[in-house]
C-alpha cells in the first residue's frame, strides 16, 4: 500500500506532508536536504530534542520563537546562558517549556564547542552516513532507527551530548539528508544529491 497522496499541484507527497501548508512547505524545501554548517546543524539537533514525544508540526510552528529564545541557535552564545536565561526560557510560552530539554540545549552547545577540537560537529555527525539508504514504498517501511543512528547516539553521548537517543538521531539523519527516507515515487526522492 502506498502512503503517497497526489496534491492539487500533481506532486506526490507522504500523508504527513500533504495536508498542513507549513508541513508541505517544509517537506518540499527543507526536509532531507543536506545541512553542513555548524549552527544550522546545532539548531536541528536542538529542535529534534525538543520534538521528542511531540509532533514535528508543533515544533515547526514554534521554530521562529525557538530561534528568538535561543539566540538563533548560536552555540557560542547558548553555552554562556545563565540561570537567568533558564528562568526566561521556562517563562517563554512561545517555546516548549521543558526544563530538561532546555538544560540539554545549553549543555549540547558546550559540547558542540568542545567538538571543534576533533574536527567539529558537522564532520562528526556526517561520519555516521551509512553505505546505503532505505528505499521505502510505504510509511510503514521507514525504520525509526538504524545501526548508524544507534552508533551516532552513543558517540554524541560520549562527547557529552544529551537528548540524542537513537530514534531522535535517526530523525535528524532523515531531516539533514544523511539518509533518504522519502518514499519511492515521491517528487522529493533523491532531491538531496546525497543519494542517487
Amino acid at each position: 500500500m502506498s502512503s503517497l497522496i497526489i496534491g492539487d499541484d500533481g506532486l506526490k507527497r507522504p500523508s504527513w506532508a500533504a495536508q498542513d501548508p507549513q508541513m508541505r512547505e517544509y517537506y518540499d524545501t527543507e526536509w532531507g536536504m543536506p545541512i553542513r554548517e555548524e549552527q544550522a546543524l546545532f539548531e536541528r539537533i536542538s529542535l529534534e530534542a525538543f520534538q521528542s514525544g511531540l509532533s514535528w508540526a508543533i515544533i515547526l510552528r514554534k521554530r521562529e520563537n525557538f530561534r528568538a529564545a535561543f539566540a538563533n541557535f548560536d552555540p557560542e552564545l547558548i553555552a554562556r546562558f545563565t540561570d537567568t536565561d533558564i528562568d526566561r526560557l521556562m517563562n517563554d510560552a512561545g517555546i516548549v517549556r521543558y526544563n530538561r530539554k532546555i538544560l540539554a540545549t545549553i549543555n549540547n552547545a558546550k559540547a558542540t564547542l568542545q567538538l571543534r577540537e576533533k574536527g567539529g560537529l558537522v564532520d562528526f555527525v556526517w561520519s555516521f552516513k551509512p553505505i546505503e539508504t532505505p528505499q521505502p514504498q510505504s510509511l510503514e517501511e521507514i525504520p525509526t532507527q538504524s545501526p548508524e543512528s544507534v552508533a551516532l547516539s552513543k558517540a554524541l553521548k560520549k562527547e557529552g551530548f544529551s537528548f540524542v537517543g537513537p530514534t531522535t538521531m535517526f530523525a535528524l539523519m532523515e531531516a539533514i539528508g544523511i539518509v533518504d527516507t522519502h518514499l519511492m515515487g515521491s517528487h522529493r526522492r533523491g532531491s538531496s544529491g546525497v543519494w542517487v
